[in-house]
């Protein structure tokens, strides 16, 4: 199982965040984020919300329970998770080949 603190880092980077940047973002000190990614201590159930909203997963996966990052489809229409069901099988096709 994955640590809550490389998933962290893993996110973090992915958005070209700094650590400062993403603090500012969830309103804590940089020391905060700092602590997390080298898992000097756990997030508190308020920060661990807050990197589920930020960077939109779910909690279980950033508690290194589930392995896959969910997309949250809630505000799309029909349509919209059509295009993305279909644009997400046309790369798992384009990587089995």
């Amino acid at each position: 199982m994955r640590e809550f603190s490389e998933i962290a880092k893993e996110l973090r980077e992915s958005k070209h965040l700094t650590q400062t940047q993403l603090a500012e973002r969830m309103w804590v000190k940089k020391s905060i984020i700092s602590a997390y990614e080298t898992d000097a201590r756990p997030p508190s159930l308020d920060l661990l919300i807050k990197y589920a909203k930020e960077f939109n997963v779910s909690t279980d996966y950033l508690l290194g329970i589930e392995s896959n990052k969910a997309i949250k489809v809630d505000n799309l229409t029909d349509a919209q998770i059509n295009i993305l069901n279909d644009l997400i099988n046309e790369f798992i096709k384009k990587n089995k080949e």
